[in-house]
């Protein structure tokens, strides 16, 4: 069985998401897959660099599970990659602890899929550009991604949008699981 790292990088994941809680979630109840929230974790962004890095190394599959904000991840997890991924642990002539594990995308978008369209100058894909950089650079295979546009906090105006959201990300996180199984 794969050792499934499910990183969390929603800032307020019980506050403001209702998509990515349920990507998470989800993915939280399936066998082999462990979360790290990042956001109850370390709210104040200091991490336990030994900690995160321990995690890593004994994932056979990371998960990246993040909201796109301003068409690049959240804060919180660009910190967490900048603090984690050091020299000597992820790249440089002795950091090969990430060499050869597998890496998967899980991004919600608030926008609806049209606004990553051939018309709108920026695709889904180009939002993986850091990401499958940092697997070149670790050694990490680029295992693939999933994603749901139009789940922004704008679209809950009622129960029923709500639930439909959630529901998105119920699907999303089966998506991603099936991505995973497969590797």
């Amino acid at each position: 069985m794969k050792n499934v790292l499910v990183v969390s990088g929603h800032p307020r994941l019980d506050d403001d998401s209702v998509a990515n809680k349920a990507v998470v979630e989800e993915l939280g109840k399936l066998d082999g897959f462990t979360v790290d929230r990042l956001d109850a974790l370390y709210p104040d962004y200091t991490f336990d660099v030994a900690a995160e890095q321990e995690k890593l190394v004994s994932a056979d599959v990371i998960v990246l599970q993040y909201p796109v904000f301003w068409y690049a991840m959240p804060a919180l997890l660009q910190k967490w990659m900048e603090d984690v991924f050091v020299h000597g642990f992820s790249h440089g002539s002795k950091g090969k602890a990430l060499v050869g594990k597998k890496l998967v995308v899980s991004m919600t978008i608030g926008a609806p899929e049209e606004a990553y369209g051939q018309d709108a100058g920026v695709h889904v894909e180009d939002l993986l550009i850091p990401v499958k950089g940092a697997c070149a650079l670790t050694g990490m295979e680029f295992a693939g991604y999933e994603y749901t546009c139009g789940v922004s906090y704008a679209s809950r105006v009622d129960d029923a949008a709500r639930e439909a959201i959630a529901q998105a990300g119920r699907e999303q996180a089966a998506r991603v699981a099936t991505l995973v199984q497969g590797l």
